[in-house]
């Protein structure tokens, strides 16, 4: 099958039609107090782990020392995470930049023969798997060998610049011969189930494409189902577990989704989930600034709006009633765009840096978790668009889960919190939280000052209270603190052990203690020792017992400054 390369793509903003976000009110008073009430004997179900997934556009950095380390920090009690990179099919040296990367997999002889290479698939590949993840597999883009004519007379120099790279983007083209891409994906496929095993690769998800809505794709919707037509077959002739989906659009590209969806449901085309993205906020690319110079207009990400992009997307997918069961991967859910910018090329991006950023990411959860108690279509997996950058300076407040010299940033630590959650979700409720009641989707007003909280039970009875304080406002902060009193109703009898970690200014924050010896960007030996000193998961307090009172009460009293995140876990005690 040979595509009809016609571009009748048209471009769309990352926001999508949502009102840009405003501010929560500058003038609102602070929360001071609030009351979370836990019942460890109300059941919400299993606990989700919508967090469970990372993504980035540098595949080659999968496999360098740094991210083979940094992949090992992601724990999980539930199978592991599934980890998305970009550009597998990319042609390329396997060099990576930022937003850019190749796999470098397909050639082609001279008689127009496919030559299949997995060298740096398999070092991707295998430093996923050995740290116990899963992989999300983005069948992307088109190689150099299979491009057609429209796409080779925009060759030009290579730039560094996902839209420019090699043939001026051309990547981005639908391949001139669909029959080899789909023998590229299979070949793919089976190569994977040989080296990994059939069992583990039915786990993986294989997703074609990357924003198609967008210039991630040169082609027409038509050409787009077509080629997922050729995809989704190609995979399930190789292994038919194989879990396929898409369409991996952008928050603006509902309308290139519900026409994915016309066309794969009127066909009965396979299809195991459905995928899209938010972003949180757009900071454009400004001059430069001295580091920690104030931005011209201070700007933050809005979870609101991020919440609002996924209720109407799911409720589009609702319309079809053959796809509300089918699992939803929020596969980039990201605080800000662009991905690879940093405070050097805006100030606001600084809160990739600080304490601020964990805590909207606990929020962030919290609240999709809600929307799922609340809407048919259900999201499986929010994908953290984090990774790591090479190259870059310290605190550099890029999208990233560790900055230069291997140090941790905080958001990391609000993913330790999160993995130490239990399997299944108990009530928690409070009355000082943003409840999705109050997302307006036409005001578009950023989320105001809450204090929330997230409840579980794991296996062995443990139960864990994350509770926080934040808003949608990086520049809103407060060291007078609100007193939270914590009441857990029908706790476990008997003696219970309280660990108490905390993410703030103060603690599990190399950023803060970094910026204290004068951010410097070449530390000697001993500052870097007490910066690494304090980039992992802190205690609050020494772990102490506490005992439930008769009726199975704990109550405990908890000072959150803003913003912050405090996790309780309360340990039944074995005799």
């Amino acid at each position: 099958m040979t595509a009809d390369i016609a571009p009748t793509h048209v471009s769309r903003t990352r926001l999508g039609s949502f009102p840009r976000a405003l501010p929560s009110d500058p003038d609102a008073p602070h929360v001071r107090s609030a009351r979370v009430d836990v019942d460890a004997a109300d059941s919400q179900g299993p606990l989700t782990p919508a967090w469970e997934s990372i993504g980035y556009d540098e595949i080659n950095w999968t496999y360098t020392p740094t991210g083979k380390r940094l992949l090992q920090k992601f724990s999980s009690e539930r199978g592991g995470y599934h980890v998305r990179p970009h550009y597998v099919f990319c042609s390329g040296s396997g060099f990576g930049i930022p937003h850019w990367g190749s796999g470098n997999v397909y050639h082609e002889d001279a008689d127009g023969n496919p030559i299949y290479d997995f060298t740096i698939v398999d070092q991707a590949y295998d430093a996923i798997v050995d740290a116990g993840h899963h992989v999300l597999v983005e069948l992307g883009f088109t190689p150099r060998d299979l491009l057609g004519d429209e796409a080779a007379a925009l060759t030009v120099v290579p730039s560094p610049t996902v839209y420019t790279s090699y043939e001026a983007g051309a990547w981005g083209y639908p391949p001139r011969d669909y029959d080899k891409w789909g023998g590229l994906v299979a070949a793919l496929v089976e190569h994977c189930v040989q080296r990994y095993g059939e069992q583990e690769v039915s786990s993986w998800l294989w997703e074609l494409w990357n924003e198609p809505d967008i210039s991630y794709w040169r082609g027409s919707l038509d050409q787009f189902n077509r080629l997922y037509t050729v995809t989704a077959r190609a995979v399930r002739s190789v292994l038919p577990t194989g879990k396929v989906g898409g369409p991996t659009v952008t928050d603006g590209g509902l309308e290139f989704l519900k026409g994915f969806l016309d066309y794969t449901s009127s066909r009965n085309e396979p299809l195991d989930f459905i995928s899209f993205h938010t972003k949180g906020s757009y900071f454009t690319n400004r001059e430069y600034r001295p580091i920690g110079s104030p931005p011209s207009e201070q700007l933050s990400p809005s979870s609101t709006k991020m919440i609002n992009d996924i209720r109407e997307f799911n409720r589009a997918i609702a319309q079809y009633e053959q796809y509300r069961q089918l699992p939803v991967y929020v596969d980039e859910c990201d605080a800000s765009v662009p991905a690879h910018f940093g405070t050097y090329d805006n100030p606001n991006y600084e809160f990739q840096n600080t304490e601020y950023y964990p805590v909207f990411q606990a929020k962030l959860m919290k609240k999709i978790l809600d929307l799922n108690t609340e809407e048919v279509v259900q999201v499986e997996r929010a994908t953290s668009w984090s990774f790591y950058f090479e190259g870059e300076r310290y605190f550099e407040g890029t999208r990233s889960f560790q900055t230069a010299g291997g140090v941790e940033k905080p958001l990391l630590n609000g993913y330790r919190m999160l993995s130490l959650l239990g399997t299944e979700r108990i009530a928690a409720t409070s009355d000082a939280g943003w409840t999705l009641d109050d997302l307006d989707p036409e005001a578009g007003r950023s989320m105001g000052e809450e204090v929330d909280a997230l409840a579980s039970r794991a296996e062995d009875g443990t139960l864990a209270i994350l509770v926080w304080r934040h808003t949608d406002d990086q520049y809103r902060t407060s060291t007078d603190e609100a007193t939270v009193r914590l009441t857990v109703r029908n706790a476990p009898v008997g003696t219970l052990g309280l660990t108490h970690y905390r993410i703030d200014a103060e603690h599990s924050n190399a950023h803060t203690r970094w910026k204290e010896l004068g951010s410097p960007q070449d530390p000697t030996p001993e500052q870097l020792t007490k910066i690494t000193a304090r980039q992992g998961l802190e205690e609050l307090e020494e772990t102490t017992t506490v005992q439930a009172d008769p009726d199975g009460t704990i109550t405990i009293d908890v000072s959150l400054p803003l913003p912050a995140a405090s996790l309780l876990l309360l340990r039944p005690e074995r005799r």
